[in-house]
């Protein structure tokens, strides 16, 4: 697959990974991949484990080589550079800092190996333990601050060397939930205020949709759709990245015509169109798009199979003539109760079928 990001002028693209490929051994792990983006986006390689989004990470720093195709960072190809010849930086999940020094010599460590002027050292570190919510930290022992805090110094050792592009990987992994949240606000602040690309790789959805301004979504090695957040989740483009993304109701279907898809012995009118007439497709509604409804003012009929109380809502599974339909609602419909299932045009996602496009 070749992307370049909707919307964006090519002039514009600032990192650019032409055909990049990476096989261990006789396993192909990174496929053929392309991709392109502007200069400050905050692009996250999203992915189960062993998709290839950590490999495409460390191809981009250089800890390893790509078996062929090319990387761009602002016009100049880097595929060959060493990694500290790069402009780029690198943000690991276990913070890699050095415990026998305090976050001042943390944070100031790239700037010595340049043999900086001291007083250079000093403003830029300043600065920088500042930004990340640091500034009265430089004396403090690393090895006795929380994860968060462990973790800003390693942002602010990355970003004090001033790098074309920060890369992450799965830096929040260590950290419980309540705190990821925060630092997930607080990167995101960070990238806008500095103003320079972040590659962030994760495996957590939620994670991906709630920072990026773009989601690349991979699997086995190959791209399956780039986009927004809104449009990763509204607009999933296969079956694969429908159900990665948050949970769905994925179901055969035909493509009558446009405007018209039929499934589960009905047809219902859509929004989609540009398909053959009588193609197959997978239709996703997600669970939150389906309502709950009197049997008799609706087409789809079930009985309730099961409601899970998940603190903002019941997840409620109704059972039809065809498959099991999952329905996230506010309101308690008891197990074993027939109801209809009813949802608008706008709700219904059609998509080409795996292989077929």
């Amino acid at each position: 697959f070749q992307y370049l990001l909707l919307g964006k002028e090519e002039e514009n693209v600032y990192l650019e990974l032409k055909n990049v490929s990476k096989s261990f051994g006789e396993k192909e792990v990174v496929k053929d991949l392309s991709l392109s983006l502007p200069k400050g986006e905050l692009l996250c390689l999203l992915g189960a484990s062993g998709c290839g989004k950590t490999t495409t990470l460390k191809m981009i720093s250089g800890f390893l080589k790509a078996d062929k195709g090319q990387i761009l960072i602002d016009g100049h190809d880097i595929t060959e550079l060493d990694p500290e010849k790069r402009p780029v930086s690198t943000v690991f999940q276990s913070y890699a800092l050095f415990p026998h020094m305090n976050v001042f010599d943390n944070v100031a460590f790239g700037l010595n190996i340049k043999k900086m002027d001291k007083a250079v050292i000093k403003t830029k570190v300043e600065r920088m333990l500042a930004m990340v919510g640091l500034a009265n930290y430089g004396s403090k022992d690393v090895t006795l601050l929380s994860g968060g805090q462990q973790q800003r110094v390693a942002i602010a050792r990355a970003l004090v060397n001033e790098p074309k592009v920060l890369l992450l990987d799965e830096p929040l992994g260590a950290l419980d939930a309540r705190l990821r949240k925060e630092m997930q606000t607080e990167l995101k602040k960070i990238q806008k205020e500095v103003g320079i690309t972040f590659v962030f790789v994760t495996h957590d959805q939620e994670e991906a949709l709630s920072m990026s301004d773009t989601v690349v979504v991979m699997n086995e090695g190959t791209i399956q759709q780039i986009g927004t957040p809104i449009d990763i989740y509204n607009e999933p483009e296969n079956r694969f990245v429908a159900g990665f993304i948050g949970e769905s109701n994925i179901i055969e279907g035909v493509m009558i015509k446009d405007f018209l898809v039929a499934f589960d012995d009905f047809e219902f009118i859509c929004v989609d169109k540009g398909f053959p007439e009588n193609e197959p497709v997978d239709v996703v509604i997600r669970p939150e798009d389906i309502d709950i409804v009197q049997p008799d003012k609706a087409n789809l009929k079930g009985i309730v199979k099961s409601v899970t109380f998940k603190g903002v809502h019941y997840e409620t599974i109704v059972t039809t003539k065809y498959r099991d339909y999952r329905i996230d609602t506010t309101d308690y419909f008891a197990v074993g109760l027939e109801v209809g299932l009813t949802f608008t045009p706008e709700d219904i996602h059609v998509m080409w079928q795996m292989g077929s496009y």
